[in-house]
């Protein structure tokens, strides 16, 4: 089946195929992937590549005809992993060649980070980088002895073509496979060297600050001072280093760490990586001045960048950052949220065939929509010009802010940033006609928690009951769909089907989501399972020296059992697990879920001090620990007016170690959960506010005022 057949449709009609008349090879029409719920395995169905899906039937063929293994990695909104399709995969000779020398397997790496994570870091050992499409030969017993990321599909430059590679590969597997065999026990030996214990069993201490304070000179070091980030091109989100920097700033009184994450934020919201006509941040951008992006949008960024903006308002008051969260939260809303109501993986950088497609424009149809007159005025603000700066047309974006424009022309801010919105307004509404980009419609249980946090969050701090009531409906689909019958959480849920163990950054991730949830909600069962759920965690994924492994007891093991530190474009599993162990024992009082949270800590003191920037939720993590930490519990009736305005006065500041607790009266399942809160009523019929550090609390709050000047004298 062409790739002229835009994969939406694709996917849709392979999803609603009666395989159950197809032969297990698929047929003459399609390959084994026909019976997978990926939409990335789904869009390569109908490849004539013999594709496996990861599995012991792949692995058995392998041995029982003597043939290496390639693994291809990608995923669904992966523009070069559709590149790659379309030259090599749909390619008849390609596909003969495989079949030929190897046994073919095809793997979402969203579905199974666990293979991905395994493969890329043998993939940056041998090459020293990474990405994908992620290409890696194998032995049958799935040892690796080779890697590399996009092939095309002839030599290109100095890069191979694939049927080159191919041949010589499966030529050298059968005059000297030993050479390859050693190559991949080499390998094999340093991964899994690579996984042993970082510190020893039982280790003590205090725990210090000197990460952070290592953080903040890194960051300094590396600060593009002009253009914000720090780094060269490309350059990442990466959110977490700005939520990071704002509780370095307020720990240290460091005016630069806010510097820092307030111009990156800005230059992201204002540049092109950011989508100012639908909203939503597109993955990174290929330049230094966040101008050009690669366009896929994904559901973590838009959870992560959200959760930093929120951060960013409430430490600077600037309504710039709450905007961006609410612009981030309505397009997760409109565009990503599954009927079900949890919320999908992402959407393509491609539409009609090529990558941008829906976000560009070009002067004449802005006119079209805006007239004449407000077109020549947003084409001015937005640089879009007739020489475009996007392969001929113009990817929209601001190198000013509103107010310095409305300088420029002259006016009023407010009567041009009324023009320049409905601006907007108009042509995302034009747009809307244009053909989409692909929707990847699973549901991943990681990436949800995400954005059930940052969703909770934002509802809570902006006043908005619908996002919070988006983010429960989220979390209720998860627990409700995505549980097995003895209730393990699973981490996919496409098509009717949830399967596949969950994996840590599962566990940890949704657990974040439900106390977040909790503490906008204050409906004691996400508290209660957020509980249940990290006593689960800690059985199935929990070791001796602290840190977790990502892969559960009950898991498949792909050459061992990986354990992650490292915080990338997805913060690791085990720096969220820190986090919400710490957080709920405070929350709870239980002294063992504040020790085993520490002790991920101080087993991973030698990452966040030899990589303090790679280990930014990691840090978040540490300076919760370091405390002071303190938990507000609000007693009394939480519909009231009075309440309302007691919980804006704590959702305005900036306090990310002072957690929420809410006591109704007679309410007997928290006073269980959180003993903190027994024995807290509301005084003289109103509701009243009790702040507590280490079971101790200070003198209780009557109003919004007596609330303020208690949080102002114990900062946090």
């Amino acid at each position: 089946m062409s790739h002229t057949l835009d994969r939406d449709t694709l996917v849709a009609r392979l999803s609603a195929l009666d395989t159950s008349t197809l032969p297990p090879d698929g047929g003459p029409d399609f390959n084994r992937l026909v019976f997978e719920k990926s939409p990335y395995l789904l869009q390569h169905a109908a490849n004539p590549v013999d594709w496996y899906p990861w599995g012991e039937e792949a692995f058995a063929a392998a041995k029982a005809e003597n043939k290496p293994v390639l693994v291809s990695i990608g995923y669904s909104t992966c523009h070069w992993c559709h590149v790659m399709e379309q030259e090599s995969f749909e390619d008849p000779e390609v596909a003969a060649v495989l079949k030929r020398h190897f046994i073919a397997i095809k793997v979402d790496r969203e579905e199974r980070p666990d293979i991905d994570n395994t493969y890329m870091t043998v993939c940056q050992l041998l090459t020293g980088g990474g990405g994908w499409p992620l290409n890696v030969f194998l032995a049958p017993d799935k040892t690796p002895f080779f890697a590399a990321t996009y092939l095309p599909r002839n030599a290109r430059g100095e890069a191979s073509g694939i049927i080159e590679v191919l041949e010589r590969i499966g030529t050298m597997w059968t005059s000297d496979p030993e050479r390859l065999l050693q190559t991949g026990r080499e390998l094999r030996d340093m991964l899994l060297k690579m996984e042993e214990p970082t510190a020893t069993v039982g280790s003590s201490g205090a725990l210090k600050d000197v990460p952070l304070q290592r953080a903040y000179e890194k960051y300094l070091e590396n600060f593009d001072d002009k253009r914000g980030g720090f780094s060269d091109a490309p350059k990442f989100p990466t959110p977490h280093n700005l939520s990071l920097l704002l509780r370095i700033h307020a720990r240290f009184g460091l005016d630069n760490a806010r510097t820092m994450a307030l111009r990156t934020l800005q230059h992201i919201r204002l540049g092109g990586i950011y989508d100012h006509v639908g909203f939503g941040v597109h993955r990174y951008s290929v330049d230094t001045f966040w101008r050009v992006p690669h366009f896929e949008k994904m559901l973590y960024d838009q959870a992560l960048l959200a959760t930093a903006a929120l951060d960013a308002f409430q430490a600077s008051g600037d309504g710039f950052f709450s905007n961006t969260a609410d612009e981030i939260l309505r397009y997760v809303i409109r565009d990503l949220t599954h009927h079900g109501g949890a919320f999908c993986c992402g959407e393509d950088a491609d539409s009609e065939g090529a990558e941008g497609t829906f976000y560009l424009w070009t002067p004449e149809q802005v006119e079209e929509v805006l007239g004449h007159e407000h077109g020549t005025i947003f084409c001015h603000c937005y640089e879009i010009s007739p020489e475009g700066n996007f392969e001929g047309k113009n990817i929209p974006r601001l190198e000013m802010d509103l107010t310095e424009w409305a300088k420029w022309f002259g006016v009023p801010a407010q009567e041009l940033g009324a023009v320049l919105a409905l601006g907007l307004q108009k042509l995302q509404e034009a747009r809307q006609q244009r053909v989409r980009p692909y929707r990847d419609d699973k549901i991943l249980t990681a990436w949800n928690g995400l954005m059930i946090a940052a969703m909770a969050r934002g509802g809570a701090i902006l006043g908005y009951d619908e996002y919070v009531q988006a983010a429960a409906r989220a979390a209720d689909f998860i627990l409700n769909t995505m549980r097995d019958t003895s209730g393990r959480l699973l981490r996919r849920y496409r098509d009717g089907e949830a399967a596949i163990p969950g994996f840590l950054e599962d566990y940890a991730f949704f657990i974040q989501g439900l106390l977040e949830l909790y503490q906008a909600t204050f409906d004691h069962r996400y508290l209660g399972e957020a509980l249940c759920l990290t006593k689960a965690m800690q059985a199935l994924f929990g070791n001796e020296d602290g840190v977790y492994f990502d892969s559960g007891t009950d898991a498949e093991e792909v050459l061992g059992r990986k354990r992650t530190l490292v915080d990338a474009a997805v913060p690791a599993g085990n720096s969220v697990a820190a986090l919400v162990l710490l957080q709920l024992a405070v929350m709870t009082g239980d002294r063992s879920l504040e020790e085993a949270g520490e002790a991920v800590l101080r087993a991973s003191a030698q990452q966040m001090n030899k990589y303090p920037t790679g280990s930014a939720q990691l840090l978040l993590a540490l300076d919760f620990a370091l405390g002071p930490r303190q938990v507000l519990v609000l007693a009394g009736d939480p519909t009231t007016p009075r309440a309302k305005a007691m919980l804006r006065t704590l959702r305005q500041r900036f306090r990310p170690r002072t957690l929420v607790l809410w006591r109704r009266p007679q309410d007997a399942a928290l006073d269980e959960l959180a003993p903190v809160v027994r024995g807290k009523r509301p005084l003289d019929d109103g509701v009243t506010a009790y702040l507590c550090r280490e079971q101790a609390c200070l003198e209780p709050a009557r109003s919004p005022e007596e609330l303020a000047a208690l949080l102002d004298q114990s900062e946090v």
